[in-house]
């Protein structure tokens, strides 16, 4: 029995369909995974940035004792470690928000330049410098600082994979029809605060 040229066309037309749809399907699984992949490697930053918000409280009680005449700097370390700690809520409410990651970056950029200026001022006090809380407060505020620089890193690949295979044909138009916008890198602005604050006493 013979097949009839319309029927064949049909025939192509739903393979073709079907093509695309299992095309579109692997844009989007894979969309997924990328951006599963990134805010994972946020949530890794987010680990360290609590840990380091955590510690400088405890870095100011410390310091309090000894930096009675300071206390403008002290509180301008609390301040920016609040404003931080904000900042850091509302990136990880929307990892991958240009604006949220930006405004973390500046608030990070911010509590850095403090606790420069506050390990700067210490300086001045041989008995904090060998205070034991404070040298083991240094210490773990140094190693959180290298854990933040390693999360970032590791975040930002995964969001250069992520906005790699969103951005070229003929996913770009997936991606576009399925909502997925691009994801910003966490960077810091602030040259100065590229590197980590030096904390050694």
């Amino acid at each position: 029995m013979a097949i009839s040229g319309g029927i064949i066309g049909v025939i192509v037309v739903v393979g073709l369909i079907g093509l695309i749809g299992l095309f579109a399907m692997g844009v989007y699984n894979g969309l997924v995974k990328l951006r599963n992949m990134y805010k994972n490697a946020f949530s890794q930053i987010d680990v360290q940035l609590k840990r380091r918000h955590d510690l400088i409280p405890n870095l100011v009680e410390t310091a309090k004792a000894y930096m009675s005449h300071e206390c403008e700097t002290l509180e301008a370390v609390i301040a920016a470690r609040n404003v931080a700690a904000g900042a850091r809520q509302a990136a990880a409410s929307d990892p991958g928000n240009p604006q949220a990651l930006g405004q973390l970056g500046q608030a990070e950029a911010g509590l850095g330049g403090v606790l420069g200026r506050l390990f700067a001022v210490a300086e001045a006090y041989p008995d904090l410098k060998a205070n034991q809380n404070m040298m083991q407060l240094t210490e773990e505020l140094t190693t959180t600082e290298n854990k933040i620089a390693f999360s970032r890193q590791a975040y930002n690949d995964s969001v250069l994979a992520f906005n790699n295979k969103r951005e070229v044909f003929p996913n770009n138009i997936f991606a576009g029809i399925f909502g997925f916008s691009e994801a910003a890198l966490f960077e810091i602005e602030v040259e100065a605060e590229r590197e980590a604050p030096k904390v050694q006493f």
